[in-house]
């Protein structure tokens, strides 16, 4: 019996913080996860005598921000842990776990991003012309990540 394999959906996932302290159940709700991406750089190397191309050899792996989105909470221990660290420059790594859940919140991926810290902290405009949440985008700066 043939089974049918469909792509999972992109907006049922989670995140979770870990060696921050008491981050509530709140903190891991976003609208948003961006920056779950490597590149790998390369060098080119031009050969004596060979005039056609250069030789392109891997260098090392290069991981963008990563950049979360969600309503701004009034009262979060995400946010005091970003002040901490923007205001005061006391940096604490922290791992984060991205999880894409299927219809029965069971995970399908998890991306566990090593060594994150914040790096920039925005809330939307503020338009009193305009009906919807405040937003704020976090974006954190991390060494790389594995995927399970």
């Amino acid at each position: 019996m043939a089974t049918e394999i469909y792509p999972p959906v992109g907006f049922h996932f989670k995140v979770e913080f870990q060696d921050i302290g008491n981050v509530g159940d709140n903190d891991t709700k976003f609208q948003s996860v961006s920056g779950l991406s490597v590149d790998l750089e390369t060098e080119e190397i031009a050969e004596g005598g060979e005039n056609r191309f250069k030789h392109k050899l891997p260098v090392k792996s290069k991981y963008p921000n990563l950049v979360l989105k969600r309503g701004m909470l009034v009262n979060s221990d995400l946010i005091a842990w970003i002040k901490s660290a923007i205001n005061d420059l006391d940096i604490n790594p922290a791992t984060i776990i991205v999880t894409l859940l299927n219809d029965e919140d069971e995970p399908l991926k998890t991306w566990n991003i090593v060594h994150a810290y914040p790096i920039k902290w925005n809330v939307d405009a503020f338009n009193a012309e305009e009906s919807k949440i405040v937003a704020e985008t976090i974006e954190l700066a991390y060494n790389y990540f594995t995927v399970n």
